[in-house]
């Protein structure tokens, strides 16, 4: 996994990149320097056929370590159509050290991102999102790539056991610094997420194009067998889990389109021009045209309740994305499918769904008085028949957590994790939500005031436009995924 901002870690989880190992018992393996005036397809004095003898039985000594690092390279070189302009350090660290360097790549722990997850029904508030973070990543991070350095994590780092997938998918990355820069633009939750695709995408879809080198051409290091199951909410949170992954199950998918479309010039180009949204990864036939769309939210909180801002002191807005919206539905029961089902071997979970396909756009705002916090999401979709699929699903969704609905405000009991108020609306095009910790509150933060005597629930000033939406222009600080 990259690092464009910050560090982001590889997660075995994730990838399924489980470490291998390699070695020559006994042998050192010469190495020689590395030359960027070297002819494509050789690195150091390798070349991407050389057969080093090294099977991946036993762990790698250091000279090992350096030669299959220059063959990979090499083959990387002779598969993308592009060089190394840099030598790549390879570093190998135990756990504990790696946790002493912390740092996880993910927005976590301020008031805003707490709501924000919580508000989607991914994080609850007695968990929190550095806890999830944590349970998540846990002990599984085999590598990462940063500031030019490929950094191997190792139970044992005196005898490291590398992966061949996990090498190349972070060679791949060196790859894209050197070329492209791994600075993104997005600083949306999105779009960070969808600029990854492409990232994440292009270094999980050229491992792939090793591999069927390695079954017919070359040498190779082992790789252990392995196939994606579902993931299971026994060991992390699933909903956090599915959003940070969207980029790795359909990024490679989308990178692989690119190219059967219009060869590696395409790919390179969407370096100048990345998705913008998760929806572009999902659905490719969207990109690069089908921006998303930013709904106006009209400030209706009292004088006690005000929207937080950012550095600029203007009101911080978020966008959740299809993504991330998509996860939170399946890991709370209400896409109730497989997530193997329209899977591929490209693209290992389907992130498609009646409920959450007509996306257009989204803005999260969240409002505090002091003390509690709430939120006003407003979406938009492609038509008023996928605005009522999200509201239908959006409402199973409170009832999956024992909502009970009265005047048009849904109420989740105190002692649940997801605690609090609800008021869902619908108009046209554009569905609201207004949450809060009280019924009181959602009056406070967005005008909300429950029905009486058979009039519905609604806004005390009437229904937003929902014509009212604008191209996504960005927000608050950037997450890595």
């Amino acid at each position: 996994m990259s690092a464009p901002r910050g560090r982001a870690l590889a997660l075995v989880a994730v990838l399924v990149l489980v470490l291998g190992g390699c070695t020559l018992p006994g042998e050192e393996v010469a190495g020689n320097a590395f030359d960027p005036d070297d002819p494509p397809g050789q690195v150091a004095g390798y070349a991407a056929d050389d057969r080093l003898g090294i099977d991946g039985t036993e762990p790698l000594t250091e000279a090992e370590l350096e030669a299959v690092t220059y063959r990979a390279m090499a083959r990387i070189e002779l598969l993308r159509g592009l060089e190394f302009e840099e030598d790549v350090e390879v570093e190998v660290i135990d756990r504990e050290e790696y946790r002493e360097e912390g740092g996880i790549g993910e927005d976590a722990g301020t008031a805003f991102d707490e709501e924000l997850w919580r508000g989607t029904f991914v994080v609850d508030g007695e968990t929190g999102v550095a806890t999830a973070v944590e349970e998540l990543y846990g002990g599984a991070v085999r590598g990462y790539y940063a500031d030019g350095r490929i950094v191997l994590v190792s139970d044992d780092p005196g005898a490291p056991r590398v992966d061949r997938d996990t090498l190349v998918h972070e060679l791949v990355h060196a790859l894209q610094d050197q070329q492209f820069g791994l600075e993104r633009s997005g600083e949306r939750l999105d779009e960070r997420r969808a600029e990854l695709g492409l990232i994440e995408g292009e270094a999980e879809y050229l491992p792939a194009l090793y591999a069927e080198r390695c079954e017919s051409e070359w040498e190779c290091l082992a790789t252990p067998p392995g196939a994606i199951g579902e993931p299971s909410a026994e060991r992390f949170n699933v909903g956090l889990f599915l959003s940070i992954y969207a980029p790795y199950s359909e990024g490679p998918a989308f990178v692989a389109g690119l190219r059967e479309e219009g060869g590696w010039e395409a790919v390179d180009a969407a370096y100048d021009d990345p998705p913008a949204s998760t929806s572009q990864l999902i659905h490719p036939e969207r990109y690069p045209d089908d921006r998303p769309v930013e709904p106006a939210i009209a400030d209706r909180s009292s004088a006690e309740w005000e929207p937080f801002t950012d550095r600029e002191g203007d009101r911080r807005l978020d966008t959740v994305g299809e993504a991330t919206i998509f996860a939170s539905l399946w890991a709370n029961g209400v896409v109730d499918r497989s997530l193997l089902d329209g899977g591929d071997d490209r693209s290992p979970y389907n992130y498609s769904h009646p409920a959450t396909a007509g996306w257009a756009g989204d803005a999260f705002s969240v409002y505090g008085d002091g003390d509690e916090v709430g939120h006003v999401w407003k979406l938009e979709w492609r038509s008023a028949s996928d605005a009522e699929s999200f509201e239908r699903a959006y409402r199973d969704l409170l009832a999956e957590h024992d909502a009970t609905e009265r005047g048009g405000v849904h109420r989740i009991p105190d002692g649940e994790p997801f605690a609090g108020a609800y008021h869902v609306d619908r108009e046209r095009t554009t569905v609201t939500v207004v949450g809060g910790p009280t019924v009181e509150s959602l009056a406070e933060i967005h005008g909300i005031e429950p029905a009486v005597e058979g009039h519905e629930a609604g806004s005390a000033t009437g229904a937003e436009p929902s014509a009212s939406v604008e191209t996504a222009a960005g927000g608050p600080a950037p997450v890595a995924g």
